[in-house]
């Protein structure tokens, strides 16, 4: 079973930068892509950004292009976010996704994916 880690949340300014890390274990082999989405309070859960495990092709929410950068390391089963001049909006919990195994999509929907990690925090203040 795939279990997902995330770590790297916290408080920051607006403007400045945090990189979130999802860790995964577990049979990732036959899971084609990974995601994050995040939920404010009050709010669905929205994409954000996703990426193939093969090629690292990616695609971001229009609301964090060219501000958020998704990224994996193969070797140590591992993605990332980096997230530059962030804003209060982007205020919500931050949740790391596995899509389900031997599927094929845009890998944007909540349900293209049934592993999630436990979210972290992240919080901008204005």
């Amino acid at each position: 079973q795939v279990q997902l880690v995330e770590s790297g949340g916290g408080l920051v300014q607006a403007g400045g930068s945090l990189r979130l890390s999802c860790a995964a274990s577990g049979r990732t082999f036959n899971r084609e892509a990974m995601a994050w989405f995040r939920q404010a309070p009050g709010k669905e859960r929205e994409f954000v950004a996703t990426i193939r495990w093969s090629g690292g092709s990616t695609y971001y929410a229009e609301s964090v292009k060219g501000r958020f950068t998704i990224s994996r390391d193969n070797a140590k089963n591992t993605v990332y976010l980096q997230m530059n001049s962030l804003k209060p909006e982007d205020t919500a919990v931050y949740y790391c996704a596995a899509s389900k195994a031997y599927t094929s999509g845009s890998y944007t929907l909540k349900r293209d994916y049934d592993i999630w990690g436990q979210g972290t925090q992240v919080t901008v203040s204005s």
